[in-house]
């Protein structure tokens, strides 16, 4: 899917839907503090390594990572019985343009949305 915004035309309703995904996802101040976390540590981690950091129960972090792996900001892996999650570089590198297209701001390009 390719990303072109032309003045005086509206951005394409998928470009537009697949942006609002991301948006609403970020909306929630705990799933930012995971986004973070997993961006800042850079390695996998444990549902039980994010609730230990985050400091809320075990099942809401869970709740809170099923939503950012459904737009595809955190990725999960299986290890054995458990999963570990990995913040996805791609997604999250494509957030502020995603930004600037909807504040109207000019981008660089045409670029391919990774997420």
């Amino acid at each position: 899917m390719m990303l072109e915004v032309v003045m005086n035309e509206l951005l394409d309703r998928q470009v537009a839907q697949r942006y609002a995904s991301w948006f609403r996802a970020l909306a929630d101040p705990t799933r930012v503090q995971i986004a973070e976390l997993l961006a800042r540590r850079r390695e996998p981690m444990s549902v039980g390594q994010i609730t230990a950091a985050v400091g809320m129960a075990q099942s809401t972090i869970s709740q809170h990572l099923k939503i950012l792996a459904e737009v595809r900001f955190v990725l999960a892996e299986s290890s054995g019985n458990a999963n570990l999650y990995r913040i996805n570089e791609a997604c999250l590198q494509r957030f502020p343009t995603a930004a600037d297209v909807v504040m109207g701001r000019p981008v660089a390009g045409p670029e391919e949305t990774p997420c």
